[in-house]
């Protein structure tokens, strides 16, 4: 059998979290979820009179398969707290990140980031047969930075004055990956938090 595609639609799902096919329909319960992250200046989540022009920017990107974007459903109560997706595609490399995720403030620091990244990644390594999943966050980003590495990512190293800001402030870029003969060690470990709790 072939490795799927990583821009193919899918829908992937455990006890926590649904991530589904991002689409239009999200757009109101995605803009409830942004409330309160307007404050994050080191991020790029969407403001919430932004998310749906945000959602049609990456369903473009989808459409040339350059990403394959998700909402993050919230299955506890069936609320859709955030986004995540596949980006930087590069099918012949079988190389992929895993990006532009951000979570309402009610579903971070909880179970919902951790099943997602171990969704998105079993996808990636096992159906996809990905050799390497890519992270990046922003040099001020210390949450996001803290967390990629409790996923068992490694820094690979950080891309400075990588990008403009929204504000014209320049970032600097921190990249993590994981390889795929990391993936089962890092896959028990991120079983394990979840059955921590």
């Amino acid at each position: 059998m072939s490795a799927a595609p990583f821009a193919a639609p899918v829908v992937l799902e455990d006890e926590h979290v649904r991530l589904e096919p991002l689409s239009l329909a999200h757009a109101d319960d995605l803009a409830v979820a942004a409330e309160g992250l307007e404050h994050t200046w080191y991020t790029s989540v969407p403001r919430p009179d932004e998310v749906a022009s945000d959602i049609e920017r990456r369903l473009d990107n989808a459409a040339r398969g350059a990403m394959n974007p998700f909402a993050v459903r919230r299955r506890a109560d069936g609320r859709v707290v955030g986004q995540t997706t596949l980006l930087n595609i590069d099918q012949p490399n079988r190389h992929v990140e895993i990006g532009a995720t951000w979570l309402a403030p009610s579903a971070q620091r909880t179970a919902v980031n951790t099943s997602a990244k171990l969704l998105l990644l079993g996808h990636a390594f096992e159906t996809c047969e990905a050799i390497a999943v890519e992270f990046r966050t922003h040099w001020h980003n210390r949450q996001s930075r803290a967390a990629i590495a409790r996923l068992g990512a490694k820094q690979d190293g950080v891309l400075r004055s990588h990008q403009l800001g929204r504000d014209g402030t320049l970032r600097d870029t921190v990249v993590f990956s994981i390889i795929a003969a990391e993936w089962p060690a890092v896959r028990l470990g991120l079983r394990e938090r979840l059955a921590r709790g």
